[in-house]
């Protein structure tokens, strides 16, 4: 059995959606704050919370494997206590979803809480694989209310490229790695997809919508006045440092998330006409 948290996110829910196709029993943990899970063989939905890991107990007991999302960075999570807990119910893997940052930016205190995280993993015992995506394609829907309402993208860094990684691509990279031990034995995999920048995301999702999409490039003040009305000053300044100044390792296209599925990963445009709706 295998047990995914943040199980109703962008990423926890293909994940979820692959592993039950192919004949797995999952319990998906959430804080219910999402639409819930469609009912399905093999799936339980569990209601529980990482910054409590008692209430982890029930839901990995007699699992084999934990997929480990936090909310965030996992700032102010008991690390220890949550690989403690799947340790004692049984989970003898885990993989953590991570973050590019937690490795290249170790002066940028937003990452704190997934480094805690990842010396938690590493320290734990257990088998495991670490994930550390760059940006996700899904990002671009911050953008949805400006371009169904003004066919209208504002962004900084107009023309600066990095690579992301579509959620479906990851959620991928994250079953294999449940499953296959070859994954686990101590593998850092850094995921990025194809490279774009702002000012080519908006022109895909022009061309996925079929009309005009105007970019707008505002300022980084403008950005962070906007991106601290829904997170911490502190993290929009430090994500807007990777966003505007990336560092070579951030900027480049390295070659684990093809290794491990066989395959590129899927490009922006791609994803872009398989969410245009949200657009509209």
């Amino acid at each position: 059995m295998i047990v995914v948290t943040g199980a109703t996110g962008n990423i926890g829910r293909p994940l979820v959606k692959n592993l039950i196709a192919g004949g797995q029993t999952v319990t998906a943990v959430s804080r219910g704050a999402s639409a819930p899970l469609p009912a399905a063989a093999g799936l339980t939905a569990v209601r529980a919370d990482l910054a409590d890991p008692d209430s982890l107990a029930p839901a990995l007991r007699g699992a084999d494997a934990l997929f480990l999302l936090v909310h965030g960075s996992g700032d102010g999570l008991d690390a220890a206590a949550i690989l403690g807990t799947a340790k004692a119910a049984g989970v003898h893997r885990v993989v953590l979803l991570s973050s590019i940052a937690a490795g290249t930016r170790p002066e940028l205190s937003a990452y704190d809480g997934f480094r805690v995280l990842e010396d938690a993993v590493t320290g734990s015992g257990l088998e495991w694989a670490i994930l550390r995506p760059g940006g996700f394609h899904s990002n671009a829907l911050a953008w949805a209310p400006s371009i169904a309402a003004q066919r209208t993208v504002y962004a900084p860094f107009g023309d600066v490229a990095l690579p992301s990684v579509d959620p479906a691509d990851l959620a991928d990279v994250a079953a294999e790695a449940l499953l296959d031990s070859r994954h686990t034995g101590g593998q850092t995999y850094v995921l990025a997809g194809p490279s774009s920048s702002p000012r080519d995301r908006a022109a895909a999702l022009a061309a996925a919508l079929g009309e005009p999409v105007a970019f707008v490039e505002v300022s980084r003040e403008q950005a962070r006045e906007e991106m601290a009305r829904w997170m911490p000053a502190s993290i929009a300044d430090d994500t807007l440092t990777i966003l505007g100044s990336p560092t070579p390792e951030e900027s480049a296209v390295g070659p684990d998330l093809a290794t491990v599925l066989g395959r590129p990963g899927r490009g922006f445009a791609d994803w872009a006409r398989d969410n245009i709706d949200a657009f509209r």
